[in-house]
């Protein structure tokens, strides 16, 4: 359960920190839109006032067409030509265009800032039509020249309905033309350009992939954990079903024999003491899977004796001939630390067991060697069997991974979960190398003798 919660922490960490960095990013990224809109604003109040500054009075060279034009219409008025009604909007008009300036002064924004695949939006409407006169990167074309009058009523409508939408966003910008009586306003609308629109909602869609992200990160943690759990489920089912098989099978063999009646006085006392060896396994089993189901007590005990128990369980285990291997035991009677007995014993058994696995048939050595180094114990188990390649280091502790024909992946994971959940210690694959063998090393806490 301590592998566990460090690999929960380790996760929970890693979104946290995912979190974080996304928070920063979109802190960044705001900033930047609030700096980019403050200089789309400056620049085009910028243009405005430089607009003004172009507006001064100068002659207009199309004076003398204007007095023609203005006889013309007199004549025209007194031939009743046209109507008095239409001589007065003519009127107007004409005084409208003597005081519009050189239309190489009156020039958009667009001309100077608003250009490029991000301008800035933006429409000039005059106070005295009170229409659009000029237009820049909005969705209608910037001549309406060439289009039939319901179209061109249709696309002016449409950019009225767009200034009052910029309006609503930013105040549109006064440019005054010429001096009274004969001066005019125009009004710029401007909104924000393509770049910032964008990079408004920039940061909502990097909140959107944080969180896809995250959850499909929950998801296959939450895989990994259910099939952890699985396998940790299947092989403690297996695990029980090989520690109390073989005393069961024992006890059942000595029944049949005593049932027979073809063993003498003595022979049946062998056998009766060959099966209270049978009982007393089986109850140490069951002990050790109710430790584990729980939080067990320890007490302070030597670890020598613990480590010659499991080492004599294995050495009954041992094939002679070929596949001899000899096992030695280097401990102190010295070493205390607080224990569980039976659970402790079980990891020694365990680890002597794999060990003794990877000899095969060739033979060889495990050595165990404990001693006292500053407050902690240290026993380290070494055998001389094929060893673990690099790459699979990081997978022998995991529930259900073996690279025995017959194994279940259990026995090195239910080892850590004891030294490290029930003796607050630390269960590690100290060095290994393929044919030159492996060292495991357990580090407990260190007690003082009782």
């Amino acid at each position: 359960m301590k592998a566990y919660r460090h690999s929960v922490r380790l996760k929970l960490g890693l979104i946290v920190l995912a979190v974080l960095i996304s928070v920063a990013s979109l802190a960044y990224t705001r900033h930047t839109v609030d700096r980019l809109r403050e200089r789309e604003q400056f620049a085009i109040h910028l243009w405005a006032s430089a607009q003004e500054r172009l507006a001064t009075p100068r002659e207009n060279p199309h004076i003398p067409a204007f007095a023609e034009i203005e006889q013309q219409l007199v004549a025209a008025a007194s031939d009743r030509a046209i109507s008095p009604e239409a001589l007065a909007r003519y009127r107007s008009a004409l005084a409208w265009s003597r005081a519009m300036p050189p239309a190489d002064d009156v020039t958009l924004a667009g001309e100077i800032i608003l250009q490029g695949e991000f301008g800035i939006p933006a429409i000039i409407i005059d106070s005295t039509q009170s229409a659009p006169v000029s237009w820049r990167h909005v969705s209608t074309p910037d001549s309406i020249g060439d289009l039939s009058p319901e179209e061109q009523a249709a696309a002016l409508r449409s950019l009225n309905e767009r200034a009052r939408a910029m309006a609503q966003d930013y105040d549109p910008i006064a440019i005054e033309y010429g001096e009274p009586p004969e001066s005019f306003t125009q009004y710029v609308f401007y909104e924000d350009s393509r770049l910032i629109q964008e990079l408004r909602i920039f940061p909502f869609l990097q909140l959107l992939f944080v969180a896809f992200f995250i959850l499909i990160g929950y998801f296959g943690f939450s895989y990994v954990r259910r099939s952890e759990q699985s396998s940790l489920w299947v092989g403690m089912a297996r695990e029980a079903a090989h520690q109390l098989g073989t005393p069961i099978s024992s006890l059942m063999g000595w029944v049949e024999l005593l049932g027979g009646n073809a063993l003498s006085r003595e022979q049946k006392q062998g056998a009766l003491k060959e099966m209270k060896r049978d009982v007393a396994r089986l109850e140490r089993v069951t002990a050790r899977f109710s430790d584990i189901g729980s939080m067990p007590r320890l007490e302070v005990d030597a670890v020598a004796p613990v480590i010659e128990a499991a080492a004599d369980y294995v050495r009954k285990r041992i094939p002679q001939g070929d596949g001899f291997v000899a096992l030695h035991v280097d401990a102190s009677g010295a070493l205390y630390a607080p224990l569980n007995a039976e659970l402790f014993e079980w990891v020694i058994e365990n680890l002597l067991k794999n060990a003794l696995d990877a000899m095969e048939r060739t033979g060889g050595a495990i050595h165990v060697q404990a001693w006292r180094e500053e407050n902690d114990v240290r026993i380290d188990i070494r055998d001389t069997g094929k060893g673990i390649d690099r790459k699979n280091w990081k997978n022998i502790f995991r529930p259900g991974y073996s690279t025995k024909k017959r194994g279940w992946g259990l026995g090195l994971n239910l080892a850590r979960r004891i030294v490290e959940d029930h003796h607050g210690g630390r269960l590690a694959l100290l060095s290994s190398r393929p044919d030159q063998g492996s060292v495991f090393r357990i580090t407990i806490p260190a007690a003082q003798k009782p």
